[in-house]
């Protein structure tokens, strides 16, 4: 008899038997608030009713139709939606299936395009779990351990996590740029350098935003240098952030994104996007792949954009974002083992530490899965494995958060005592 391989590690211990918004029910019928969302992935909530019939109606019409084949409409609808709301200039686009396949087709197409053959990534960065993209992940270890030696041409730069330095936002900004200056003149010359890789929030390190300054500082170095700026856009967009982009908030502007999770509302569907001029400058040919732009994933995608826009989420995000922000840190003033609290829109995370102020993983363990016991789901992060993160659905109501705070007050008194 067959099995799931063991190498699998559960977050929690829910089979579910159906969703519904921020709901996951599971098969004893008991009701899980999700603040999960797939990592980021359900922003319209599980199974909201647009989505699902979108994609019910194309089953019936076309449900494969491999794209350097044949076109279909749900692929080019789609393009010309997402013309509204990319990032300016941004205005080709390739389509794929997860993640990860997106940050290796954006690395092919800097390295062609520029013609150099390194990277620059940033610590505590998640880009995937492919050889190429686990190469340029340093969000921990596990993702490149045993499968050395990894990509080379992958050269890693400070990011600015000031609560990790133990300094303020401005000392950590000038000492990551002045380290990416240092790395420049000690490992990859800007001439070999093909382009920069950021999360504009660092995702599974614990939602950790970077700067305007510092976004700055890698354009006006891109710029000088002929590199190209991708942002890794996989889990800050589509709304989650409280702005459609995560590097809107930094005043960023990137060559190239790589987009996944939340564009298709839980259909495998994955982009990149560039201007016209970098897209033309890689090899003919060197962009496919057999399910890319799948034609129902595409028409979930297309009724995504639809509810995004009808039901003002990017904007509920926002609100939704400062009520769960501003609740989790009135509980953390109770609880001097949450060191840190933070977040942007629908990202938040706080780290637990110890009595010595250093990562405390065993209580993020234990307060994730009492959390689930509770029926609140969550997962936890942080490259010490010291944090608890929570990313609802962008649908979430006031109401919901304040059931979710409940959840979390009640854990949180349960394994840390009060």
């Amino acid at each position: 008899m067959a099995s799931l391989s063991p190498l699998l590690k559960q977050a929690t211990p829910v089979v579910v038997d159906h969703g519904e918004g921020v709901y996951l029910y599971d098969t004893n019928g008991r009701r899980n608030l999700d603040f999960t969302a797939g990592i980021g992935v359900t922003g319209t909530g599980h199974c909201h009713p647009k989505v699902v019939a979108a994609a019910q109606e194309q089953v019936g019409k076309l449900i494969h139709g491999q794209y350097t084949t044949v076109m279909h409409q749900p692929m080019l609808e789609l393009t010309e939606r997402l013309s509204e709301v990319l990032p300016s200039g941004l205005d080709s686009i390739f389509y794929a299936n997860s993640g990860s396949e997106a940050v290796e087709a954006a690395l092919r197409l800097a390295r062609q395009a520029t013609g150099r053959p390194n990277i620059i990534t940033f610590q505590g960065g998640f880009h995937g779990r492919t050889v190429a993209a686990a190469s340029m992940t340093t969000s921990g270890a596990k993702f490149r351990a045993g499968i050395s030696p990894v990509m080379s041409g992958v050269h890693v730069a400070p990011f600015p996590y000031a609560y990790h330095y133990g300094w303020d936002a401005e000392t950590t900004t000038d000492f990551a740029l002045r380290e990416l200056d240092y790395l420049f003149a000690t490992q990859t010359p800007p001439a070999d350098t093909a382009a920069f890789l950021v999360e504009p929030i660092l995702g599974e390190a614990g939602y950790i935003p970077t700067s305007e300054r510092f976004l700055a500082g890698l354009r006006e170095r891109a710029d000088k240098y002929g590199m190209l700026l991708i942002f890794d856009e996989i889990q800050t967009g589509y709304g989650r952030t409280g702005k459609f982009w995560g590097h809107e908030h930094f005043a960023g502007k990137p060559d190239i994104i790589t987009i996944a999770k939340g564009l298709a509302s839980g259909f495998p569907l994955s982009a990149i996007a560039a201007n016209s001029e970098v897209m033309g400058k890689a090899y003919p040919g060197t962009q496919g792949g057999t399910y890319g732009g799948n034609a129902v994933a595409c028409a979930a995608a297309l009724a995504t954009l639809d509810v995004i826009a009808e039901e003002g989420l990017v904007e509920n995000a926002a609100a939704r974002g400062k009520q769960l922000l501003d609740g989790v840190k009135k509980l953390a003033e109770q609880y001097p083992q949450i060191g840190d609290v933070r977040g942007f829109g629908l990202l938040l995370a706080c780290e637990f530490v110890d009595a010595e102020d250093k990562p405390d993983a065993a209580t993020a363990a234990t307060v994730q899965q009492a959390a689930a016991d509770n029926g609140l789901l969550t997962l936890n992060c942080c490259p010490y494995g010291n944090g608890v993160r929570m990313l609802p659905a962008l649908v979430v109501t006031e109401e919901q958060i304040e059931e979710g705070l409940e959840l979390f007050g009640q854990t949180l008194a349960k394994v840390l005592g009060k």
